[in-house]
């Protein structure tokens, strides 16, 4: 079982020809509106990898709230410790230009009333075997508990590093795989990406946990402490990469989940990732098991 503890959101993506600059109007095309969140986004991959997954989050009691689960709920994600909280659904509102490259903005509502009590009663059920899977989008004292009980349940924890706040690399230290982007993994060791793989190897000495770094094109990396590893994407012509991350990170863990060693379920996180972004959108463009696999 995977439980997914994180955010909720729903997307209004808004297509421009080119991102605007601070202070610049730039003319949009098309609009439209889609569920989100990277909770909810990693918790759709992996049970589209595969896996039975629950979610741990919370929505506004407003219209929003049924568009954001639409998705989850028509993809057999068990909602059931869904809470309705006394705030909005969370927003997302992202602009994506003509090579497929977006700038987001959040909106928490709902997921920053997500509380260290929601993590005791969401994961009060964890097994020593069970992976959770967790983000940033919701406040951190709740992220932090939520790392502490899968550790004391014997569950395997994996930490996506988005967004990036003040105190993730000290979080970080809690969580048996982190994976950050190239960016974020810059953040987390001070260290530029000309030094990567020397970075990844001191980051893991230092900690005794597994890094993950996304490369986008050029796949991605992973340094253990027994090793490294590395694999390639598979080559796309990119419209939309809104959520290839969130992709890679559920695809990661349903793979880990159901049994793949590390470089076979990064292989199969990747191919996902690419495959995320042939289509619009988040949710809608996350590919099935059966699409991923006959590339695997």
């Amino acid at each position: 079982m995977i439980t997914v503890f994180g955010s909720t959101n729903l997307d209004q993506v808004g297509t421009v020809t080119r991102l605007p600059k601070p202070g610049e109007t730039v003319a949009g095309g098309t609009f439209s509106m889609a569920p989100g969140g990277k909770g909810a986004n990693q918790a759709l991959a992996a049970r589209r990898a595969g896996a039975e997954v629950r979610h741990v989050s919370a929505v506004g009691d407003d219209a929003f709230a049924d568009m954001a689960l639409a998705l989850l709920r028509d993809g057999g994600v068990d909602l059931s410790d869904m809470r309705k909280a006394e705030a909005a659904t969370g927003i997302a509102m992202i602009f994506v230009d003509a090579e497929g490259e977006n700038v987001i903005a959040i909106l928490p509502g709902a997921n920053g009333t997500v509380s260290p009590e929601d993590a005791d009663t969401g994961l009060a059920a964890l097994k020593p075997g069970d992976i959770v899977l967790l983000q940033q989008e919701v406040p951190q004292a709740a992220t932090r508990r939520a790392l502490e009980i899968a550790r004391q349940k014997g569950a395997r924890s994996v930490l996506n590093t988005a967004p990036f706040l003040p105190d993730t690399a000290e979080l970080a230290r809690l969580a048996d795989i982190v994976v950050a982007n190239e960016t974020e993994f810059s953040l987390l060791t001070g260290r530029p990406l000309a030094e990567l793989e020397a970075a990844m190897a001191d980051w893991v000495k230092a900690t005794g946990r597994t890094i993950v770094v996304t490369l986008g094109a050029d796949g991605a990396r992973a340094q253990t402490p027994d090793g490294a590893i590395s694999v390639a994407a598979h080559p796309v012509k990119p419209v939309d990469t809104v959520g290839a991350g969130d992709t890679f990170c559920g695809y990661l863990a349903a793979s880990l989940e159901a049994g793949m060693d590390l470089e076979k379920a990064l292989r199969r996180a990747a191919i996902a990732g690419s495959l995320a972004c042939l289509n619009p959108g988040a949710q809608p463009a996350i590919p099935l098991a059966r699409d991923v696999d006959a590339l695997l």
